[in-house]
């Protein structure tokens, strides 16, 4: 079999069809993601352990090959005829090679991806830490790259992306923007975040939140004029605030709080909705730093957040449930399926 070009058919089919990712699992057959639904594709063959390496070297090359095989895990990112970027990740299951590709769709703008105006004003602040949270695959990535390409496109300023593997590539506008790719051009994210300091940066965006020196470091950025852009795996914008205070050793906890309080513009909680028209929707959660939660930071009462957040639309904020009932009440969006995402269902159901 030649893979190079099956795998262009998969790529360009899954283009054709508007999916999201490819799965090539052993005995099964090459799989697409369309509108959150698994879609295999019976016209292929089912794969073999032979079918599965042979698609993974079309991607990758042989160091990467040698070293997924010492570590048995792999994240990567793979650019197809030069128009199409897809991030992997290549694991083993019952000794054989299973592989996942998601398709990085093109940069588009926050208000193509029906995103509220205060995340271009939250772009557009000069220091702080913004968060963008959710599970996987809820768009956090395009989120962030919004911004990143609306303070490229207005503002002259030096932009450092630290990324596992790099997602979204930019095109050099008004700002300086330097992409660099761990474990390819740095050894981690803590390593490449302590030289950025040096590097006379205004912005850095962090791919991930992913351990307590990354967090520690992102946060010192922030008070130290600089603005911080990163993702975070969580479920709400209080959820997110205990994660990050958590991560840390009970007699810095104190010290963490004070930081964040003064540092943290806002976190960003999103989910990704089937579109009764077709395509997927965000229903969000937006949480600003006010005075009143910065409050509820230092004195560690996070459980109040949500009150704030219910009753801050003049602030800014923007409450889960309601976002969800506009979705519905808009026609976007089916009311089970924003009901099943509700955190209050019994305040769903009256607002919708």
């Amino acid at each position: 079999m030649d893979y190079d070009v099956e795998l262009n058919d998969l790529i360009m089919t899954l283009v054709k069809e508007g999916g999201s990712d490819i799965h090539f699992t052993v005995g099964a057959f090459p799989t697409l993601r369309i509108n959150s639904e698994l879609v295999p594709l019976t016209r292929k063959t089912e794969l073999t352990p032979e079918d599965t390496v042979g698609y993974l070297r079309a991607m990758i090359s042989e160091k990467m090959f040698t070293d997924f095989v010492v570590k048995q895990e792999l994240d990567f990112s793979y650019e197809h005829a030069q128009e199409y970027r897809l991030r992997g990740n290549a694991s083993f299951q019952r000794g054989v090679i299973s592989i996942a590709l998601r398709l990085i769709p093109k940069i588009r703008n926050i208000q193509e991806l029906n995103l509220p105006p205060q995340i271009a004003e939250m772009s557009r602040k000069k220091q702080g830490f913004f968060l963008v949270v959710g599970p996987v695959g809820q768009g956090k990535s395009t989120t962030i790259a919004a911004m990143v390409s609306l303070i490229n496109d207005e503002s002259k300023r030096h932009i450092v992306t630290v990324e596992d593997p790099i997602e979204f590539r930019y095109d050099q506008g008004k700002s300086i923007i330097e992409q660099r790719e761990v474990g390819l051009d740095t050894a981690d994210f803590e390593s490449a975040l302590r030289h950025a300091f040096r590097q006379d940066m205004d912005v850095i965006m962090i791919g991930e939140m992913r351990d307590r020196e990354t967090i520690s470091i992102a946060v010192t950025a922030a008070e130290t004029g600089h603005l911080v852009l990163s993702t975070l795996h969580t479920n709400s914008a209080a959820q997110t605030i205990d994660r990050i205070i958590d991560s840390f050793p009970h007699d810095q906890q104190n010290q963490i709080r004070i930081q964040l309080s003064a540092t943290l513009l806002g976190v960003f909680s999103q989910r990704l909705l089937p579109r009764i028209s077709g395509g997927m929707i965000p229903a969000y959660e937006l949480l600003v730093n006010t005075p009143a939660v910065a409050n509820l930071i230092r004195e560690g009462r996070t459980q109040e957040i949500d009150v704030l957040i219910e009753t801050g639309t003049e602030q800014g904020m923007i409450d889960l449930d309601r976002n969800l009932a506009e979705l519905v009440r808009r026609g976007d969006v089916l009311k089970d399926t924003a009901k099943m995402h509700a955190r209050r269902a019994n305040l769903f159901d009256r607002i919708v």
